[in-house]
């Protein structure tokens, strides 16, 4: 059974493993990952999970263009899934092209209802925030985060090309 977890130096190997399932080019939405993150040490990694630890923290100030957001990783004992995260609020990329939550899943591990399962957890995060909708994004011909979307109560409101390219636009109230 997966649960949501804090992100952990101690999956390391697992992340680095679904890393090479996506490929080095692949963008895992949701992970909270730069370009200038150096993942593959193990001192590197620990020092990205304690940064997306700290995103989460409204009393620390975040990067530009990023916003504060919380992020967990979707894991089943000591394997890795997939990840996502509920950004606090939205800037103007956000409410353009991403929204409040990111989300990605190991193709190993797609198909078995993951992403559906982790959306509706952290749909109940942002309720807890005092959050009373949420926005969703995806690509026009990923099925699957329509699929994961719409059964989580997500009503399209448009499609637009964005900075990103065309995105399917969703808000969730909750």
């Amino acid at each position: 059974m997966p649960e949501l977890i804090a992100p952990t130096p101690r999956l390391h190997a697992s992340w680095l493993a679904a890393q090479r399932e996506w490929g080095p080019e692949a963008h895992m939405d949701g992970a909270g990952l730069g370009r200038e993150d150096d993942v593959d040490t193990a001192e590197g990694f620990a020092a990205w999970t304690r940064r997306l630890h700290g995103y989460a923290d409204r009393t620390l100030p975040v990067e530009q263009g990023r916003v504060h957001a919380s992020h967990w990783w979707i894991a089943e004992g000591d394997t890795y899934l997939g990840a996502i995260d509920l950004r606090h609020y939205l800037n103007g990329f956000l409410l353009d092209a991403a929204g409040h939550v990111g989300y990605s899943v190991r193709p190993s591990a797609r198909g078995r209802g993951v992403a559906t399962w982790a959306l509706g957890e952290v749909l109940h995060e942002a309720r807890i925030l005092g959050m009373d909708r949420v926005l969703l994004t995806c690509d026009p011909d990923n099925e699957a985060s329509v699929r994961t979307i719409e059964r989580s109560g997500g009503v399209l409101e448009d499609v637009r090309d964005t900075l990103v390219g065309p995105k399917r636009r969703y808000w969730i109230t909750l």
